[in-house]
């Protein structure tokens, strides 16, 4: 899994058991502080039958260090340029030790400083690149195993089984790793590559069963700098390893470089999962993807949504006294020492949610998150991605537009707008007109929803361009009317706005077919009421009507309702003639339109009215009312 970077940490998470934060490694975790115990750095020296002559290397002894304990053992490898010194000059693993033993935040190990060179002139010096020192990394495998880790065990209280044995490198030491720890389950439960070089074994052939090494491997990391120009074979290794669901952690560090900067970063926190019980649980957390939301602003890696439709949210708020996400449920957050404040919220259902932030007592929008218009006010919005959304996302077809046209309406006087969708072609094709559905939104929204949060445009591309649907208009109106309320008054003087105003104003100004069979009216929940009203009094003008989440409201409009269903008893006929399609759709009965639509709908079967009926479950949400229009636009104008 990648450990993110956010303001002044990153994390990942752990599956279902808890959230672990790496944060950046402190400033002085590398500084020697004479307060504390030291562990003691030595030189040995082995005999390599490998290279057929003595070789040296460093060892690293924890505090307390006794000959009547055993211990567990970290081999731990450099890079093309170095030698068994590199790490112990410039990246104090030693020092980041002592300091970790002190905190009580790692396990007592050895540690083993190689050189990886196996060749008899191991110095590095001269052309490091010839074939022939390069060749020499891929030797130190049999060194390693049957000449240094023999030598270790005989002159040293250390396990000798896999389980408290461990490997990891920085870049060409960070390929033999891999390719070592990797190759050789039998003797590394714990493997560490990074920065890996190219030297680094192609994934298919490091993990060739996937099975196998799920089974066998306590812990294994790759990591490397974003800015590293090596970075492309850490990722590779870890895409591989994702879709086979091996468990890794997968850290990138933030403009991190091919630099001690990041190797030490690393080994401060690899070393801390290293002989642990639980640190298999760190590296399950790779089963959890996490992939920022499509709906944050450009530079915001949170929220961010995990594979699980978890979702996690952080802001940086230091002076606030209490923080909450709105998401429907109220979760309250928690603030870290850099007064960040975060939260991982339960399973969220598929698509688009509002959400908001409530700050000492205040309902705001994410700073992090696109704003949409709804719930009467500006609000953030998150969308998480579920398996069967792939009938709205972006895909290599012919794309239409949304076009927004402002004009005066003589009904409310006033300056107005509508958005507008017209189908790939329509410019190109200057002789064709096309049919027209006008599509209404729900109370607390206007006519940004659908284009916005109902991504109208690329359902109907795609549908289009799979033949599916015919190509159409989509007009957007703005059915918010000065008059409050859903009295009659009000949806009077909504239809009197389509009519008079909105459909002549189309109709002089664009392409479009005017018989009743090439229009098409539809809304969810209040846009469905006026849809009822306006659709059902003008089947004359509509042939298609669809009411999404809707259905008279008991009992404040039961004056109303029964004005209509008598109209409908009384034209019952006419209506069934005139509609070639009459469909209403919920969201199941979590929808809180449900009873008020059922009780529509037995009437309906009283007057012998002819309707479609669907169910998608999700309630009274965007992605049923998504789903609803993916359905009911398939049938128009066919």
């Amino acid at each position: 899994m990648k450990l993110f970077f956010l303001g002044t940490f990153y994390f990942i998470v752990i599956g279902l058991y808890a959230q672990v934060d790496f944060y950046p490694a402190p400033l002085d975790f590398d500084t020697f502080n004479s307060n504390i115990n030291h562990g003691k750095i030595d030189t040995i020296t082995y005999h390599s039958k490998t290279v057929g002559s003595n070789r040296r290397a460093l060892i690293y002894t924890p505090p307390y260090y006794s000959k009547d304990k055993k211990y567990p053992v970290l081999y731990l490898l450099h890079g093309i340029g170095g030698d068994e010194k590199e790490w112990f000059a410039h990246g104090q693993p030693h020092t980041i030790l002592d300091n970790l033993y002190a905190q009580n935040k790692v396990e007592p190990m050895i540690v083993v400083l190689p050189n990886g060179r196996a060749m008899s002139d191991d110095r590095a010096i001269g052309n490091i690149f010839d074939s022939i020192k390069v060749a020499a990394f891929s030797t130190f495998e049999k060194d390693l195993l049957n000449d240094l880790i023999p030598y270790i065990e005989h002159n040293y209280p250390v396990l000798t089984d896999r389980e408290h044995r461990a490997i990891a490198g920085l870049s060409m030491g960070g390929g033999q790793s891999l390719n070592i720890g990797l190759g050789n389950l039998d003797q590394f439960a714990w493997v560490g590559g990074f920065s890996s070089a190219p030297n680094t074994k192609a994934p298919e052939i490091l993990v060739p069963n996937p099975e196998e090494t799920k089974k066998r491997l306590k812990l294994l990391w790759i990591s490397c700098g974003d800015k590293d120009n090596l970075i492309a074979f850490s990722k590779r290794t870890h895409d591989y390893l994702q879709s086979r669901h091996v468990p890794h952690v997968y850290e990138v560090l933030p403009d991190g470089y091919h630099d001690f900067k990041v190797w030490k970063d690393n080994f401060y926190h690899f070393s801390q999962l290293l002989f642990k019980t639980n640190s298999h649980l760190v590296s399950e957390a790779s089963l959890i993807e996490e992939v920022r939301a499509e709906t944050n602003i450009r530079s915001s890696q949170y929220p961010k949504i995990l594979s699980n439709s978890r979702a996690i949210f952080k802001l940086k708020a230091p002076n606030a006294k209490k923080i909450q996400l709105d998401l429907g449920k109220k979760y309250d957050m928690l603030k870290d020492e850099n007064g960040i404040w975060s939260i991982t919220t339960d399973s969220l259902g598929e698509g688009f949610h509002y959400y908001s932030l409530i700050v000492d007592g205040v309902a705001v929008a994410d700073p992090a998150s696109e704003t949409f218009y709804g719930m009467g006010r500006m609000a953030s919005g998150i969308e998480v991605p579920f398996k069967g959304d792939g009938y709205y996302q972006v895909k290599d077809v012919l794309h239409g537009e949304i076009r927004v046209k402002r004009y005066f309406s003589h009904i409310t006087k006033s300056w107005r707008n509508f958005y507008m969708y017209t189908p790939p072609g329509y410019d190109q094709n200057a002789g064709k007109k096309y049919p027209v559905l006008y599509l209404l939104h729900g109370g607390g929204e206007d006519q940004r929803g659908w284009a916005m949060q109902g991504k109208v445009d690329l359902i109907l591309d795609n549908l289009i361009a799979e033949g599916k649907a015919t190509p159409m208009m989509v007009v957007m109106i703005d059915g918010n009317m000065p008059l409050s309320g859903l009295g009659e008054g009000t949806l009077q003087l909504f239809e009197a706005e389509l009519k008079e105003v909105v459909i002549p104003f189309v109709e002089n100004t664009y392409r479009v077919l005017t018989s009743p069979q090439s229009r098409a009216l539809a809304g969810l929940s209040m846009g469905g009421l006026q849809t009822l009203y306006a659709g059902l009094h003008n089947t004359d003008l509509f042939n298609y009507l669809g009411v999404f989440s809707s259905g008279w409201i008991h009992p404040m409009q039961d004056d109303i309702a029964g004005k209509e269903y008598g109209f409908m008893k009384q034209n019952a006929d006419l209506l069934n003639k005139n509609l070639k399609m009459f469909w209403l759709s919920m969201g199941g009965k979590e929808d809180i339109a449900w009873k008020n639509c059922q009780r529509m709908l037995e009437k309906f079967d009283e007057m012998k009215i002819k309707y479609s009926y669907d169910e998608y479950p999700g309630g009274h949400t965007w992605p049923v009312w998504r789903n609803n229009l993916y359905h009911f636009s398939q049938y128009l104008f066919k």
